[in-house]
C-alpha cells in the first residue's frame, strides 16, 4: 500500500514524523508538506507563482520528505503527481497540533489536504490532535494508525473523505471512538482590541469555546465529553433539495 503523509503544521512537525513512523508499519510512505506552518489557510493554492519543493533529510542524512513552498493542498497536488512513483492508495494529513472540528473544518489545512487527495478519487483522512504544549503525538499517531487501518478494512469500495480528532483525555483513557456529524455551531467570533507601541489599534481573535448545541450529538460534544470522534465529510457543497426545488423556478433574463 502506498500512502502519501502531508500536513499544515510544516514538514519538521512532530505530529507528522510521530504520524510516518506508525504508517510505515502498514504501507510505503511518502511525505510531501509544507515547508513552513500553514495553519488555517483553508483550501488555499498557489497559481501565481511557481512551487518550489526540495527534499529534506535529518541529523541522520536520512531522508524526510519533500518540502514544498505552497499550502497543504498544494502539497497534496505535487505528491500525486510529482513525487508518487504511483498513485497512492490513501492520503493521511496530520497529525494537526489542534482539533479541526465544527466549523473549523472550513478554516484548516489539515482537512483540506486531505478534500484534495479526495477530489482525485483517493480515499483521504484528516488526524487531529487536541493542542497541548506536553502533546503525546505518538500514542496520538497509535491511535490514528489503528484507526485507518480499521477505515480501509470496513469502509465501502468507492473512495471516502475522513475526518479524526482525538482529544487530550483520550491519550490517557480513551473512551471509545464515537461516529458524529461535523457541529455547525457559531463559535470564536470575538475579538480582543489592543494598542500596540505605536498607538495603532489591532485585534486578537479569541478561542471560545463552542456552545453546547441542543439535539443531537455532534463531533463538538462527543470531543468535550472525552471521546475519539469520526466523521465522514463530503466537498461536494450542494444542497441538493434546494437545487431540485430551484430547478422548477422559472427565471428570466432582461430584455
Amino acid at each position: 500500500m502506498l500512502i502519501l503523509l502531508t500536513n499544515d503544521d510544516g514538514i519538521y512537525a512532530p505530529g507528522l514524523a510521530a504520524l510516518e513512523r506508525e504508517l510505515a508499519q502498514i504501507g510505503d510512505v511518502i511525505v510531501v508538506a509544507p515547508a513552513v506552518e500553514q495553519s488555517g489557510v483553508g483550501h488555499s493554492i498557489t497559481f501565481l507563482q511557481p512551487l518550489v519543493a526540495k527534499r529534506v533529510f535529518d541529523a541522520d542524512d536520512r531522508p524526510r520528505g519533500w518540502a514544498v513552498e505552497g499550502s497543504p493542498a498544494d502539497s497534496v497536488k505535487l505528491g500525486i503527481f510529482e513525487f508518487c512513483p504511483r498513485r497512492p492508495d490513501v492520503v493521511v494529513s496530520g497529525i494537526n497540533g489542534g482539533l479541526n472540528a465544527g466549523i473549523n473544518v472550513l478554516y484548516s489545512g489539515t482537512v483540506a489536504a486531505a478534500i484534495e487527495g479526495a477530489f482525485f478519487g483517493i480515499t483521504s483522512i484528516a488526524c487531529s490532535l487536541e493542542y497541548n504544549e506536553h502533546a503525546n503525538f505518538a500514542r496520538a499517531a497509535q491511535i490514528s494508525r489503528h484507526v485507518i487501518e480499521q477505515i480501509l478494512k470496513l469502509k465501502r469500495p468507492e473512495p471516502q473523505l475522513y475526518n479524526l480528532n482525538i482529544p487530550t483525555a483520550a491519550i490517557a483513557a480513551a473512551r471509545g471512538i464515537r461516529v458524529v456529524p461535523m457541529g455547525v455551531s457559531r463559535y470564536g467570533e470575538q475579538f480582543i482590541k489592543r494598542t500596540d507601541p505605536r498607538g495603532r489599534a489591532y485585534y486578537w481573535a479569541t478561542n471560545d469555546p463552542p456552545p453546547q448545541p441542543e439535539g443531537h450529538d455532534t463531533d463538538l460534544t462527543a470531543l468535550t465529553q472525552g471521546f475519539i470522534t469520526l466523521t465522514p465529510l463530503s466537498y461536494n457543497m450542494t444542497r441538493q433539495p434546494v437545487l431540485a426545488e430551484m430547478e422548477r423556478w422559472q427565471l428570466t433574463l432582461p430584455d
